[in-house]
């Protein structure tokens, strides 16, 4: 299983952005050079996340994106929705159905419920982290430590 690069480079945009701070803004240019992506893929990403309500943008010569709402009000889990779904959803059995209209396991499926479990585990966590938790971390986590707080960590995984 693997997210993908839709969601990890959507995510790091958006973080850039966060950093700034609610009283600047960051251009489509800026961010492309910051992230090493091209500015048509950065645009693409810029797209995604204002539809969801991530961010907003302004025109003009002082323009730019900033964050719709506090950071702390954005969870991680909304923010990955956005960018690429979920791993398992209703539709993913029809989406998986191979030459048939409708899977031939659709009465009887083993799979299915792994897939709902494993959505439920990831959920749990990716609903509890918000975008500001993300902004705390100041190196990369080596033994998975997302915060500088343990017992926050400790609280989202229990």
């Amino acid at each position: 299983m693997k997210f993908s690069a839709q969601e990890e480079y959507g995510l790091r945009c958006l973080l850039q952005i966060a950093r700034i701070g609610p009283d600047d803004s960051m251009t489509i240019l800026e961010i492309s050079k910051l992230e090493g992506l091209t500015q048509p893929h950065v645009a693409k990403l810029m797209m995604i996340l204002r539809k969801g309500g991530f961010i907003k943008s302004t025109r003009g010569q002082t323009g730019g994106y900033t964050l719709a709402r506090a950071s702390k009000e954005i969870i991680l889990g909304d923010v990955l929705t956005a960018l690429g779904g979920k791993l398992y959803d209703a539709e993913f059995c029809n989406k998986h159905a191979g030459h048939n209209s409708i899977c031939t396991h659709d009465i009887d499926c083993s799979v299915r419920s792994v897939w709902q479990v494993v959505q439920t585990a990831v959920d749990n966590v990716i609903y509890k982290i918000t975008l500001a938790d993300l902004m705390q971390q100041k190196e990369p986590a080596s033994n998975v430590q997302l915060f500088s707080e343990p017992r926050r960590l400790q609280t989202i995984l229990s």
